[in-house]
């Protein structure tokens, strides 16, 4: 591997060598530069940003990810007869939240006592309209097919998903390219042309030429400690917005807790869950996993007793989110995630005393994402589909409905929006990138590497966090604190964002994972400015109440014509003009 310093013509590690020790770091001192790398002001690069090779793919659909959405995605794109690609910052199987999912929904109509339609209706009374009934129920509709498929590749038999998910790849020789950060989606005459993005591991540029796109990269959050969704970061939410791909969903929030003792230790708090093989759930419809536990630690304080999901009655406090009527209980049948029906006690992770904020930056599965136009998943850019927790379909609606239905949600809309990406670019011929566009996107990913000097992305990142982590601006809201941290993230996107600074691939990563935390924190503020009201999961000190006169709506975001955010409503239960 070359490597290069342009402002100091030594490299880090021949510095390191010859200085070495006490009088290295009086050297670097004298240099102005701190002993912590992640510091220094001056960059370091180890590789020769000019030198890295470019690499070229083709595919009639492009899938992007490789968690449970980006498994169907491929497997039913390629038996519509689709050329397929797929592309993952991660591993097979062990990408994103999938490894930790270990409850899958089945709606069997032979088994279930509750009809189609009554689920249906109670989802939608949990979710007090939030949802969008068309893919609540479609989940349902075909949750017990991909479940079977599931069964066939041995998806039950191990805690670790590798095997089976590499079965149904393996069988149909769909080519698989991991470890590769997808940062540009590639956009020309009005509709998608393919995507771009960089290795982790060799230092090579990757354009994906494609007739169509599918995102199944998942949602993300702003790095928080002791929830599995530290290497998910919104980035084919950002990607699509930056080409003019409308998102929504951004003002919900996770309510996952964390353990108090421990708590950023992901495994000591989950590894209940981690160590579990899967197993199916049955109907047992709820309100969980919004902001009660924050509201009672920011009256009480924490931390708080934790126990199954609902709300906790050991701390009595006044006032706080509204939970519809007929769910006032902790849960009801189905048991806890990756357990039968009738399982009893607390889900691993939320047993003991318990803080907030381990999934902090993330929203309720499936209420964030890409705004579909119709149930394909199709986004507002022609031959651009999204699945699973990367498309905003509303599925459960802003708070969580039912164990189990992520998953299900995430692999049943990945073959139905693959299908239908295959339908499409049958009709499409391979499109042609020009090479100024070329340029510019290979200039624009490796950027933080060319710098000389800048700011480190974890520095930002832990700027980023001191702002959107406290639990009185990202849970407990209210317009003051909301607009004064919104100055903060707008002088990070203004100034500290274009100097992000890289010395090798893994900060390169780190470098764009940062600036699109920071696009996303943007995102979630103006939209908790906007919704000026308290539902689900969107809970406001200064309103307090749901406003269903004036909020019966999504928030969806765009990009102006000026490159500034925008922000529309969209009534429930209806598609984007």
């Amino acid at each position: 591997m070359t490597t290069n310093n342009q402002s100091t013509g030594v490299s880090r590690r021949k510095f390191m060598a010859l200085a070495g020790g006490a009088a290295g770091l009086a050297a670097m001192a004298a240099m102005g530069l701190s002993a912590g790398r992640g510091e220094c002001s001056v960059n370091i690069p180890e590789i020769d940003a000019e030198k890295m090779k470019t690499a070229e793919s083709e595919a009639d659909v492009l899938v992007v990810g490789s968690g449970i959405a980006g498994l169907f995605a491929a497997v039913k794109g390629h038996d519509a007869g689709a050329r397929v690609l797929m592309v993952s910052k991660g591993r097979l199987g062990s990408s994103g939240q999938t490894p930790f999912a270990k409850g899958i929904f089945a709606y069997d109509p032979a088994k279930e006592k509750l009809s189609l339609d009554a689920f249906l209706d109670r989802v939608s009374r949990s979710a007090m309209g939030t949802n969008n009934p068309v893919f609540t129920r479609q989940m349902a509709e075909h949750s017990l097919d991909r479940v079977r498929d599931l069964e066939a590749w041995g998806f039950f038999d191990s805690p670790l998903y590798f095997d089976a998910f590499s079965r149904p790849i393996r069988e149909r020789g769909i080519p698989v390219m991991e470890r590769i950060m997808i940062t540009h989606l590639i956009e020309e005459n009005g509709k998608i042309a393919g995507a771009a993005g960089f290795s982790v591991d060799e230092a090579t540029v990757h354009i994906f030429r494609a007739r169509s796109v599918v995102l199944c990269s998942g949602a993300g959050g702003f790095k928080p400690n002791g929830f599995p969704i530290c290497d998910l970061t919104h980035d084919g939410t950002v990607m699509a917005y930056r080409i003019g791909a409308k998102v929504t969903g951004k003002e919900w929030n996770d309510g996952h807790p964390g353990q108090a003792t421990n708590a950023a230790a992901c495994y000591d708090g989950w590894h209940g869950m981690f160590d579990r093989k899967p197993g199916r759930t049955g109907i047992g419809i709820r309100h969980d996993l919004g902001v009660e536990i924050n509201y009672q630690a920011y009256m009480a304080g924490n931390p708080i007793a934790g126990g199954p999901p609902g709300p906790n009655r050991e701390v009595q406090v006044s006032g706080g989110p509204y939970r519809p009527e007929g769910f006032e209980d902790r849960g009801g049948p189905g048991g806890p995630p990756g357990g039968g029906p009738g399982e009893g006690g607390a889900p691993a992770g939320m047993g003991g005393s318990t803080v907030g904020g381990s999934s902090a930056g993330m929203s309720i599965h499936k209420s964030e994402g890409l705004v579909p136009v119709n149930a394909d998943g199709a986004s507002t850019i022609p031959g651009l589909y999204a699945a699973g927790d990367a498309l905003g379909s509303y599925m459960a609606g802003a708070i969580y409905t039912q164990i189990g239905s992520s998953l299900a949600g995430s692999a049943v809309q990945g073959g139905i929006a693959a299908e239908a990406a295959a339908a499409y670019a049958k009709g499409q011929a391979m499109p042609t990138i020009p090479d100024g566009k070329r340029l510019t996107v290979r200039e624009e990913i490796l950027a933080p590497l060319k710098r000389e000097r800048g700011y480190s992305p974890a520095w930002v990142t832990r700027t980023l966090q001191g702002v959107m982590i406290p639990n009185f601006v990202l849970y407990i809201k209210k317009e003051p604190l909301l607009k004064a941290a919104l100055a903060y993230v707008e002088e990070l996107r203004d100034h500290h964002m274009p100097m992000l600074r890289a010395a090798d691939l893994h900060e390169l990563r780190l470098a764009h994972e940062t600036a699109n935390m920071i696009v996303n924190a943007e995102m979630k503020l103006r939209a908790s400015i906007m919704r000026k009201e308290s539902r689900c999961s969107h809970f406001r000190l200064d309103y307090p109440e749901p406003d269903t006169k004036n909020w019966n709506a999504w928030i969806n975001i765009h990009k102006g014509s000026d490159g500034s955010m925008q922000l529309e409503k969209q009534a429930f239960g209806s598609w984007p003009s």
